[in-house]
């Protein structure tokens, strides 16, 4: 228990750190903006440049609500239509190859395919909690709780880039933004995903080779 409780404070003050880090960074980007614009004197330009663009940002994000609850909207009726249960069995056999740490039974597996089911139909709030709940059950099976096992790896990998048929996010912000064709993303999204999935889980095989995990390293010097 103490270990356990040892090991997720020094995740929270891991967070903690990368979040102070994200806000210096930031701040460096636009004091260095602010200094070079007053240097070239071109500061009217970057503040006018700035409140323009906070503008049309509130433009499109108003602009999302209807395309956005209408998209949402079909794939919550997809959903319910036991669509994504039927995607998820489709992919069942090819995951099994992908994770062969998971227990077929276990209820990591099933937590994988749904969420990778969920996020390849562009259901991000339903992606989101799902594909926690992937990881949390995949440290369930982690006998080293601060290092990411292969599985886990090999999931974030695949949905960080995250083969997408159907992107609705991005239909409705070219829908915000007045393009003539939204839909038209459609197509060049399924290729781009599909390759960028490809390339990051055979980099995770790849590295996965070159770094084996801890129960790799304990078979071996067994």
């Amino acid at each position: 228990m103490g270990g356990g409780s040892q090991s997720l404070n020094g995740t929270a003050h891991r967070m903690r750190y990368h979040h102070r880090m994200l806000n210096y960074i930031w701040f460096g980007l636009m004091a260095t903006a602010f200094v070079v614009a007053a240097f070239n004197g071109t500061v009217d330009a970057v503040t006018r440049g700035a409140m323009e663009s906070a503008s049309t940002a509130v433009q499109i994000a108003i602009g999302l609500i209807g395309i956005m609850t209408l998209w949402l909207g079909i794939m919550r009726v997809a959903e319910a239509a036991g669509l994504v249960t039927l995607l998820g069995r489709a992919l069942r056999p090819l995951l099994g190859r992908l994770f062969p740490e998971v227990p077929a039974g276990h209820p990591a597996a099933g937590a994988i395919v749904v969420a990778v089911a969920a996020n390849m139909l562009g259901l991000n709030n339903a992606a989101t909690p799902l594909g926690i709940k992937a990881i949390e059950e995949l440290q369930a099976l982690n006998p080293d709780k601060d290092t990411a096992t292969n599985a886990m790896v090999t999931f974030l990998a695949m949905t960080t880039s995250g083969v997408q048929l159907i992107p609705a996010t991005m239909i409705g912000v070219l829908a915000a933004a007045g393009s003539q064709q939204p839909t038209a993303i459609i197509a060049p999204s399924i290729v781009a995903t599909f390759v960028g999935t490809v390339a990051a889980v055979t980099a995770a095989k790849l590295l996965q080779r070159v770094y084996p995990s801890s129960d790799a390293r304990r078979e071996v010097a067994q």
